[in-house]
Formats: C-alpha cells, structure tokens, sequence
C-alpha cells in the first residue's frame, strides 16, 4: 500500500487514518490538534475540519485548505492554525504529512527548559542534534507568517516542541508524521519520570544514538508501529 496519495480519495483516506491512528496512541484532546496530508495535485493540505475528535472523524470530515485558509472542499470549518501545515510544507517540499498535538508530556517537558536525552529508543529520534523549540510565542499559529516562523524554527528537523502549546512533527508520509508524534510524546514522558525519580546519570553518546536511530526507526519500522495503531482503532 502506498501512502503518497495520488487523488483527492486516497488523501482523505490518509488523513482519516492519521486521525484514528492518533485516538489509539492517546494523543486525543477533545476536538484539538490535526494531522495533515499534502493535497496531490498541490492545492494545499486535506486535514479534518474543526469541533471533532479525533475518534469521531470519516470521510465526510475532512476538507481541502489552501495556503490562503480557503477551504476549497469537503464540509465543515477549517481549524484556526491551518498555516502550521500549510506554512511547513511551503518551506519543506520533502514533506508530505504534519501532525500538531497537545502532548501533556511534552508540554511538561518543555516548560523545564532541558534538553531531550536519548533515554529510551523513543528519545533516540530526538537527539544529535538537539530537537528545536519555537519561543516567538506560546498562543496559537493563526497567521501565515507565524507558521512561517515556526516551519523556519523546524528546519529540517522532524520535530519541534512548542512551549505552552505542544508539538509538531513531519514526515515524508502519513506514518512517519504519525509515529514521530507518537515517539516525541513517549521520550517527553520517559524523560520526566526519570527526572522525577532523581538526578538523570546515563543516556547514549552521539555515536551509539546516530547507529541506534538508524536500526531502530527506520521507515519500516515507522510504518509497522503505524499501522499497529490503525489496526489498533479498529
């Protein structure tokens, strides 16, 4: 199964899975937070619209929203911080799926103030270099040029971790956007319990973590935690 999409179908498809995978991993916050897929024929990005849950999105609600937050299909309203994904796949043409949530782990974390250690396989992804955080503001990415200042902070990392708001993480697909997501919550989380528990003495060098990362997060293996948690939906 491909996970590019090549019609209007197949993105809609991809964006539903993304929102079922996210109810089965916990990322749910009532009716906030989206995952997103490039629109095929470039017109923008397909996401669910706004006031559902994760759990409670199908085909009949997702729309297509273009750079200008214009929705040009499906029903429904669009969320207000559609230029988080719009701006970054402007900025990173590798892109083709953004996710943004309200990670309470990484919210946590992140009001700490300490770098992300490579603590378990999770932290692994995170790691050499340090994962950036977007400080311009810790409100809502309601504006073009606030996503642009966030895809700018992003780089060409695979995450980044917004103070006071949550996260955000990409992919070349679905999967992988899906998976980071889910991995940036679980490191987060590793990383308080074990700094709750005591001064944190041991993690990976930059050497062991790079050759770590590449065994264990590879695409397949993105892919096969990413469809455990489709399957895991239902």
């Amino acid at each position: 199964m491909s996970y590019v999409p090549e019609s209007s179908g197949e993105a809609i498809a991809l964006a539903v899975d993304g929102c079922r995978a996210l109810t089965a991993a916990g990322q749910s916050d009532m009716v906030w937070g989206h995952p997103s897929v490039r629109d095929p024929a470039g017109r923008g990005v397909w996401m669910k619209c706004s006031g559902w849950g994760f759990e409670e999105v199908d085909a009949g609600r997702i729309v297509l929203v273009s750079p200008d937050g214009e929705v040009l299909a499906g029903d429904g309203p669009r969320h207000i911080e559609y230029p988080i994904h719009t701006e970054i796949m402007a900025a990173r043409p590798d892109v083709g799926a953004v996710v943004h949530t309200h990670s309470a782990s990484a919210n946590a974390f992140s009001a700490l103030d300490a770098p992300l250690l490579p603590l378990d396989h999770a932290g692994s992804l995170f790691c050499y270099p340090e994962i950036p955080r977007f400080t311009r503001t810790g409100g809502l990415i309601k504006n073009r040029s606030l996503g642009a200042a966030l895809a700018a902070t992003l780089g060409d990392a695979v995450a980044c971790l917004l103070p006071q708001h949550g996260i955000v993480t990409v992919g070349a697909d679905m999967p992988a956007a899906i998976m980071t997501a889910v991995l940036l919550d679980r490191a987060c989380r590793t990383q308080l319990t074990a700094m709750a528990a005591g001064p944190v003495r041991r993690w990976g060098d930059e050497e062991d973590t790079v050759a770590k990362r590449a065994d264990v997060w590879s695409a397949r293996q993105l892919l096969a935690g990413y469809e455990y948690l489709v399957r895991r939906a239902g």
